[in-house]
């Protein structure tokens, strides 16, 4: 679990040597650092910042553009603050045009993640799973990919670009998109949303020369793959970016029916994470050792008044 003494260092090229390894990188998405300390937690190697569970907990509004790029650079600032492990980052269109994907690159390295993730939509952008996108010309997603190459100042940095187009223009236009930001100079691929399984596959076969992102979205319009096929399909990350947002939502509104059918929280609360619990999850023993420490340099030099 991160340190609140100090940052881990060298996040990205953590996630490179992940993404040589065997196995898939599963990366749960994270929608604030709480959560993403849950995720350090329970093993996982990586976390993923969610957009949509940003959006959703920063606003309580859905996933089509509401958000800054200055409030998600801050959202991902904390996330990656929180854990010792990689943090992948929902980049969203890259916030405008290549001059402001060069500021996008710079603000998300400066927070200490190791990758983002940017789409071919036009701004405002909406969830991935969700109808009524538009896209941006593949050139001029090829344009925004090549200013993030050239603007990472840590060579490690992981780019991922994403394209929206099997919804707005087909499979086939996805893959040919999905070639074209290969060749700018994209690490990893993301082709958003596919349908089916014979998709997934065709995405798989069609771009085995790179390192391929799967969105398991929960809920969404692509079809439950297990982990072993999509390793076996050559998937490199798999991220699961509302699983636990929703999870929460669910347990919040079963507390709060219970406060409200029966005047008080008693009845449910064998089912919630104990006080004391809470407090050693959040980090709370080693602030304590902190304080004992820092206390007795205290004691040694006390202020001059």
């Amino acid at each position: 679990m991160s340190s609140f003494l100090r940052a881990a260092p060298g996040a990205a090229a953590r996630l490179r040597r992940l993404l040589a390894e065997e196995d898939p990188v599963l990366a749960p998405g994270a929608y604030d650092a709480l959560s993403a300390r849950l995720i350090e937690e329970a093993g996982f190697p990586a976390v993923y910042m969610t957009g949509f569970g940003t959006a959703a907990s920063h606003l309580g509004r859905p996933d089509v553009g509401l958000l800054t790029m200055t409030e998600m650079v801050d959202q991902a600032r904390r996330i990656a603050a929180a854990v010792d492990i990689p943090v992948i980052a929902d980049a969203d269109t890259g916030y405008g045009n290549p001059i402001n994907v060069i500021r996008t690159v710079h603000e998300y390295e400066r927070c200490g993640v190791a990758a983002l993730h940017m789409e071919d939509q036009e701004a405002p952008k909406k969830c991935g799973h969700i109808e009524g996108k538009r896209l941006i010309p593949a050139a001029d997603m090829v344009a925004k990919i090549e200013a993030a190459v050239e603007a990472r100042t840590d060579p490690d940095f992981v780019l991922i670009a994403r394209t929206d187009a099997r919804a707005v223009e087909g499979m086939q236009s996805a893959l040919e998109r999905a070639r074209r930001y290969r060749d700018a100079g994209a690490d990893v691929l993301f082709v958003e949303a596919p349908q089916t399984e014979p998709e997934i596959e065709a995405v798989a076969r069609a771009l085995s020369d790179v390192p391929l992102l799967f969105n398991w979205a929960e809920g969404g319009r692509t079809p439950p793959v297990s982990r072993e096929r999509l390793g076996e399909l050559g998937f490199r990350i798999v991220i699961f970016p509302v699983g636990a947002l929703l999870a929460a939502a669910h347990a919040v509104r079963g507390l709060l029916a219970s406060i409200r059918a029966t005047g008080t929280p008693a009845q449910a609360m064998g089912g919630i994470v104990g006080f004391g619990d809470f407090l050693e999850m959040i980090g709370l023993p080693e602030i304590r050792r902190l304080e004992q420490r820092f206390a007795v340099q205290a004691a040694e030099h006390p202020q001059e008044g």
